[in-house]
């Protein structure tokens, strides 16, 4: 499936399978309207903006992929849109559809095409049920989850029957920037909002739910689940010596785990070459994937991001492909063992 020549692109979203339709029916975000020009908006929770073919046509992404030389791509469900906070009743069939979509298209591609799924968290007992389904039955390698719900230890309690289910068959789970169920968007800062939500609130965000995850009992008790924080890692790469610095002088007897970073996955979407480099002397080059964050933004990571940077040809290949086809065969094998213990039980 994966050889030299594979780049790989582990962060992209993707509107299709039956939830373009579901939104059209809504008159409340998040939904679908036509402008009195005639262009399809997606009406969001933070605004709204313009809904291209690139949205829910996966066809005009492998368009893309090939121009570009990516040949595979993990497609996820629209996590920060917020669909899968709505009640259960309203969306819970619309979701199970779309996960049954990707599998599909991961098949109708050869895999080329490689899906997190979504889940209808309204309903936790739903959403273990189709976690289960998602990895024992539909082979997808996860899910995508709102990091809302890990921006601190006593928000990861709320998920630890969904960990425990991911735990059972093995499951990645990518950690995106979304809500929790019932929460609403905080007010729009006054002034730059694109800058200061979308960058700086976006990345901060991400270093809190790493921080989570490694200052927890989560790395240890869920030890089938493998954690995607977006974006590397968010402001961490920058950061973690002045945590080194605050244990070092407030608490010498308990120096910050640094390396315990080492033990999650990133992807570099939408991010360019020096943070990379970065990155990778923080994290290493073997916890580290491409990603672009598309349709959202259509640079193509390889060469926008990867290839220019000063690492070694070793560790650009390791990015490229080799950090991911490692993730996604341990995947595959904690599944397979996974379904053989289920049915032994039987």
């Amino acid at each position: 499936m994966f050889d030299r020549n594979s780049r790989i692109d582990t962060h992209a979203h993707y509107y299709g399978g039956g939830l373009v339709e579901m939104l059209q029916a809504r008159r409340e975000r998040p939904y679908l309207r036509r402008r009195d020009d005639g262009v399809l908006v997606m009406v969001a929770m933070n605004g709204e903006f313009p809904f291209t073919d690139a949205y829910f046509d996966h066809q005009v992404g492998l368009d893309m992929m090939r121009k570009t030389g990516l040949t595979h791509r993990v497609l996820t469900f629209p996590g920060a849109l917020g669909i899968d906070l709505l009640p259960t009743a309203e969306v819970g069939d619309a979701i199970c559809a779309y996960n049954t979509h990707l599998a599909d298209l991961s098949r109708a591609t050869d895999g080329a095409l490689i899906g997190l799924a979504g889940l209808p968290l309204a309903n936790m007992e739903l959403a273990c049920e189709e976690l289960r389904r998602i990895r024992r039955d539909l082979g997808l390698p996860g899910v995508i989850l709102p990091s809302d719900y890990f921006n601190s230890v006593e928000d990861v309690e709320e998920m630890r029957p969904l960990l425990q289910a991911a735990n059972q068959h093995g499951c990645h789970i990518m950690l995106h920037p979304g809500l929790k169920v019932g929460a609403k968007p905080p007010p729009l800062p006054s002034d730059n909002v694109q800058y200061r939500l979308s960058a700086i609130e976006l990345q901060s965000s991400a270093s809190q739910v790493a921080l989570t995850v490694i200052l927890s009992d989560m790395l240890e008790t869920y030890s089938n689940v493998s954690f995607q924080i977006v974006n590397l890692g968010g402001t961490l790469p920058f950061i973690f010596e002045r945590m080194e610095s605050i244990a070092r002088h407030r608490s010498p007897d308990a120096p910050f785990p640094t390396d315990r970073l080492r033990r999650l996955w990133y992807d570099c979407a939408s991010l360019g070459p020096r943070a990379l480099e970065a990155a990778v002397k923080l994290l290493g080059a073997d916890r580290i994937m491409l990603g672009s964050d598309f349709p959202i933004f259509q640079d193509d990571p390889y060469a926008h991001a990867l290839a220019p940077t000063d690492l070694t040809d070793a560790e650009k290949e390791q990015i490229a492909w080799k950090t991911a086809r490692d993730l996604f065969a341990r995947l595959e094998t904690l599944r397979c063992s996974g379904v053989k213990a289920v049915n032994s039980d039987a």
